[in-house]
């Protein structure tokens, strides 16, 4: 067995200073003391990369990614990077990633995966001839409480599924945003960037990928309507879907940028013939969950809680009472990648929690695009490619 130490991640982006993701996945890695930050290129400017890292405190700073990549699988075993963090706008996902496993290197990136279909469906093939891990960062599911959610489900407490409802509004571009000199509004309505839907691609996927990860089904038809309610932008800022299940259960997954008042209060509701399982991020410590004829059940985030099964244990970190929340979800995929790699190292770890992978991150491009399609021709019924 290898000696145990932390391990070493580097990082793709994430260092400019409008960059929203790459604080937050920052302090999500050094938050277990598992692992550190060691190589960074972090902006798209050569020099721009070097001064980052530099101010970051990063080990190692390189120009650009293809560098890094190629300096860091020549160090020895012992010297370089364990696995990539990408926090790139959505265009260079694909072939940062792609740089990545070709290189050697697991992999944990932002969502959505790729700009299309075709770019995930070579990842999945990638991920698939390396055997490396990959970790696709849909953060809430990090969040205790919907990790609670999926092992309720799969343990039958609900029955079998009839419909699932799930949603995402925010109200951040109700407005011209992009014309205001804001970083992360201008590339999100740019499809050259952004890729064919603003809003779904965004958001919406969050939403979906509850469905997908608390209830194992997927999309297998959309009827979906994408509307742009601010004039002059290209790509929508409102995201509506009814999907047809593999199982034949209904879910509606709708999403918005332009509501109003919304603080990303992203949830779901499971519906089954038994009972109904329900969450919110506005309520994250809680989940409800709802049996004819009796009390409704409320479980509470807390690490002694009898209730959470084991493999959630390894994943709460505070006392009952005391908020776990976006830093610490977003920290869960990190550890759920980085139990991967030790397991690798022949580590005797927990066993990692099913966290979104390159599998579901190309299912997420999947739906997009049948969503887009559907809402091109009207709203018709759409077929949704297996993504196996």
């Amino acid at each position: 067995m290898a000696e145990r130490r932390k391990l070493r991640v580097g990082m793709v982006g994430g260092g400019g200073p409008n960059n929203f993701f790459g604080a937050p996945h920052r302090r999500a890695i050094l938050m277990d003391n598992e692992a550190e930050l060691t190589a960074g290129a972090l902006r798209s400017n050569p020099q721009g990369a070097l001064e980052a890292a530099k101010e970051l405190f990063f080990t190692r700073g390189y120009p650009d990614y293809q560098t890094m990549f190629r300096e860091e699988a020549a160090l020895p075993a012992d010297q370089r990077i364990d696995y990539v963090t990408i926090v790139t706008p959505n265009d260079s996902h694909y072939p940062v990633a792609k740089a990545a496993l070709e290189a050697g290197f697991a992999v944990l990136c932002e969502k959505p995966l790729t700009l299309t279909l075709d770019q995930s469906l070579d990842l999945v093939r990638l991920v698939r001839q390396t055997r490396l891990p990959f970790t696709v960062a849909y953060s809430y599911t990090g969040l205790p409480m919907v990790m609670l959610a999926r092992e309720l489900v799969h343990a039958g407490e609900v029955g079998q599924v009839r419909k699932v409802e799930a949603w995402y509004p925010q109200g951040w571009l109700a407005g011209r945003t992009e014309d205001e000199g804001v970083q992360q509004a201008q590339w999100r309505v740019d499809p050259s960037r952004a890729g064919a839907s603003g809003c779904g691609g965004d958001i919406g996927t969050h939403a979906y990928e509850f469905v997908r990860f608390v209830t194992g089904l997927s999309a297998r038809q959309v009827q979906a309507r994408l509307h742009t309610f601010v004039p002059g932008r290209r790509l929508d800022d409102d995201f509506a879907v009814l999907a047809r299940l593999d199982n034949g259960a209904l879910a509606t997954i709708t999403a918005s940028q332009v509501t109003i008042g919304a603080q990303n209060d992203n949830g779901f509701r499971v519906v089954g013939d038994r009972g109904t399982v329900e969450w919110s991020m506005l309520d994250h410590m809680s989940l409800r969950l709802y049996k004819p004829g009796a009390p409704v059940a409320v479980y509470r985030l807390g690490a002694e809680y009898g209730y959470f099964p084991a493999s959630i244990k390894p994943y709460l970190r505070l006392p009952s009472g005391h908020p776990e929340g976006f830093h610490e979800a977003l920290a869960n995929l990190h550890k759920t990648l980085q139990l991967q790699i030790r397991q690798r190292l022949g580590e005797p770890v927990p066993e990692p929690f099913p966290h979104p992978d390159v599998i579901d991150g190309a299912a997420g491009m999947a739906f997009i695009e049948a969503a887009v399609r559907s809402s091109q021709q009207g709203g018709a019924w759409v077929d949704v490619p297996a993504v196996e």
